[in-house]
């Protein structure tokens, strides 16, 4: 029988989200339903609300999450009823041009469920990123739950749905940083201090973080930054350059998402190094370089999307390293907070004091 529990909807664009009765219909084939334990408050649910994203209003924000399955439809193998599972946005298809060449962590073609949940008079919901869990419980395709080790805290977990697999993985993934290698991250937020994370995880040398808050650029080297930039005050380019012997950064890691930033990504690089964007535009934004520089410089010029993550291959090693303590996924968390206080977590975001809001039901 459909379920009925409290769930985070944005009605409109730019209204306040509120907290109301959505129905959960039972899994069909392929799909589960699972009830949510913790969902990190992402500035990509921000984007939803605003109608940065799209305009298929009204949205079920949330996305970032980790909990149980409750149950499954039919033809579901992969996870079980009490499965521990993170919640991903890339559920694979096995059968796009990208899968079938085994680079499926850049699928065309990632599912959803394919019914819909709906407000109690029936208005169907938009989930946010296919997912929706500011919730209490959530309908989701099968193959978006990843399962992984139940003894971590679902509040740590659930990070890696969104957020901290998208820095990490951008350095690791995307930016194939090296060993020996320097790194400059601009804006130093959840992802841009996964980065970080995942730039020292991955054996550079030196991690050079860029932000216009010190506050933020404190954080970022308990997490593992050597220097510090702040770009307020200083030209982040010729900082980046003086700190790498005049040459530029081997890895350049954009986790801010505008065109200001990564010109200056773009010009704090090596000759022949990487430029990784990971911070996300809004769609009017417009970028405007000199061809020539861009022949001229030589190397990579790449986006990473979600990190450039397998879900299945990724978030359990992520796990281990943080159960080993070799990366501190709980650092992240700066607070956990209710389904209500939601609208205070968007406005914490502008304050440079939160780098993620975690809601734990």
């Amino acid at each position: 029988m459909p379920q009925q529990v409290q769930g985070v909807v944005a009605p409109g664009r730019n209204e306040s989200v509120r907290v109301e009765t959505i129905v959960i219909p039972d899994p069909g084939p392929g799909e589960a339903v699972v009830k949510i334990q913790a969902c990190g408050v992402c500035h990509t649910d921000l984007h939803y609300k605003q109608g940065g994203i799209n305009d298929d209003f009204p949205f079920l924000l949330g996305h970032e999450a980790a909990g149980v399955v409750e149950t499954v439809g039919a033809g579901v193998t992969d996870v079980a009823p009490g499965d521990f599972v993170i919640l991903n946005w890339r559920a694979v298809c096995g059968a796009c041009r990208a899968c079938l060449r085994g680079r499926p962590q850049y699928c065309f073609d990632t599912h959803n469920a394919d019914q819909k949940m709906t407000l109690l008079d029936g208005t169907e919901l938009s989930p946010a990123l296919g997912i929706g869990a500011f919730a209490e419980k959530t309908l989701v395709a099968a193959g978006q739950c990843t399962k992984v080790d139940p003894s971590v805290a679902p509040e740590v977990a659930g990070l890696l749905g969104c957020g901290v697999m998208a820095g990490i993985g951008a350095a690791i993934n995307t930016g194939n940083v090296g060993r020996g290698d320097t790194v400059a991250v601009i804006g130093c937020g959840g992802v841009g201090d996964a980065a970080v994370v995942g730039s020292r995880l991955a054996g550079a040398a030196k991690i050079i973080a860029v932000d216009i808050d010190d506050r933020k650029l404190e954080t970022a080297r308990g997490m593992g930054a050597t220097h510090t930039v702040n770009s307020r005050s200083t030209d982040p380019v010729e900082a980046i350059r003086e700190l790498t012997g005049g040459f530029g950064a081997d890895v350049v890691i954009e986790a801010v998402g505008r065109p200001e930033t990564y010109e200056q990504a773009f010009y704090a690089r090596d000759l022949a190094g990487t430029v990784v964007l990971v911070g996300v535009p809004t769609p009017d934004m417009r970028l405007e370089l000199p061809l020539l520089d861009v022949f001229g410089r030589g190397g990579a010029l790449k986006s990473s999307w979600y990190g450039d993550c397998l879900p299945s291959r990724d978030f359990p090693m992520l796990i281990d390293l943080h159960q080993q303590g070799r990366i501190d996924l709980a650092a992240f968390v700066t607070e956990t907070i209710g389904l209500g206080d939601i609208e205070k977590a968007f406005a914490r975001m502008h304050e440079g004091d939160v780098l993620r809001s975690v809601v734990v039901l």
